[in-house]
């Protein structure tokens, strides 16, 4: 993008990207201003090379990003500080912090060195301000984000002196914004995309019309179950012939996308695996906590360990190895190699009593594999 243009030019340009089709007054009504800005700044956007003429053709971009679309919300979490009594008051600690399972993988993206682009929903209120706030100050362009009148989602966790989850709690309402109109509105960001995130907080039939965007425009599409219940939203998309090129559930997910539960062994893994297969999904990428993963793609099924780690908090590990898992296959490696990149990432985070680690980077990843530095 042209570094010369003004903050409204961005907006406006971001908007046509999402939207290529929208007339003036759409665009108009979009960014809350008149029809005759919008023609003064779609030709300030000529004259600068960004856009190569009135019918918003966009000059593209120079490289590859990653869209993700799903859950973004404040994380509230309150930690025992000795092993949990049910049923009566622990002492404890408590923080918040911006979180959600889509938001927090385009941050993991960002601070791996990929341009990301979120697309969720959050409210105008001090919670989705500082949300925003502070996953663009991560590197993360927010600018398709939906701002709602309603509240920001939370999700409130509550974990033992291990930093185990012992119960969580999802207010997600602001999710019912992430329509397929919602979607069908921001389709241009897709076109060019290298890969696109959804996140199982997106409803189902949201769900199916992303990927039906992204099947056409050719672009894979992972999906993240986020919970068994919500895993099954998938199961409309299939059934429709619109699968995912990849999914990551771990072993109860995968239960509730093949409709039977899936016992934790080598065998029934790859059985569970091959089904999915059948179905048009490319790789299936099964968690398996403590005992590593297991990935079933075109080159066949690998088994990875988990690596050894010191556990303050095991929230958001999956997130930060899906994003170096694309983070590594945007650098050129092998599914395998890939996921390798993601047990590291998952390894140093869940050392960290962030969701997100701070401390997240390529080198950090390359150096928990024992790689040299480049």
């Amino acid at each position: 993008m042209p570094p010369s243009l003004t903050d409204r030019e961005r907006d406006l340009l971001t908007l046509i990207r999402e939207a290529p089709l929208s007339t003036p007054e759409e665009l108009a009504r979009r960014l809350g201003t008149s029809r005759g800005a919008v023609n003064v700044h779609v030709s300030n956007l000529i004259r600068k090379g960004a856009l190569l003429g009135r019918g918003y053709v966009v000059a593209p971009d120079a490289a590859p990003y990653v869209v993700v679309f799903g859950g973004a919300n404040m994380d509230i979490k309150a930690r025992t500080l000795a092993p949990a009594v049910p049923g009566t008051s622990n002492p404890g600690t408590g923080t918040q912090a911006p979180g959600g399972v889509a938001r927090n993988i385009a941050e993991n993206l960002a601070r791996l060195g990929v341009d990301t682009r979120l697309i969720a929903a959050v409210g105008r209120d001090p919670h989705g301000d500082l949300l925003l706030r502070e996953t663009e100050a991560a590197g993360v362009d927010v600018r398709s984000v939906l701002r709602l009148d309603g509240p920001t989602g939370t999700y409130t966790a509550v974990l033992d002196d291990r930093g185990e989850l012992l119960i969580a709690v999802a207010a997600m309402g602001s999710m019912d914004a992430l329509t397929p109109a919602a979607v069908q509105e921001r389709r241009g960001v897709l076109r060019g995309a290298a890969w696109v995130v959804a996140d199982g907080n997106l409803s189902p039939d949201t769900l199916t019309h992303l990927l039906s965007l992204c099947t056409e425009a050719g672009v894979p599409v992972v999906f993240e179950p986020v919970s068994e219940p919500k895993a099954a939203r998938l199961l409309p998309a299939l059934a429709s012939g619109l699968p995912p090129h990849t999914v990551t559930p771990n072993v109860g997910e995968l239960g509730a996308l093949v409709g039977r539960a899936v016992p934790d062994t080598l065998e029934t893994l790859r059985d569970a695996a091959s089904e999915l297969h059948g179905q048009g999904i490319d790789t299936v990428w099964v968690r398996r906590g403590e005992r590593g993963s297991l990935l079933s793609g075109p080159e066949g099924v690998a088994e990875l360990p988990a690596l050894p780690a010191d556990v303050a908090d095991v929230t958001g590990a999956g997130d930060a190895m899906l994003a170096a898992y694309l983070a590594a296959l945007l650098g050129g490696a092998d599914p395998e190699e890939a996921a390798r990149h993601g047990h590291a990432a998952a390894a140093l985070t869940v050392e960290s009593p962030h969701t997100v680690s701070p401390t997240l980077t390529p080198a950090a990843v390359r150096s928990r594999l024992g790689r040299p530095q480049p």
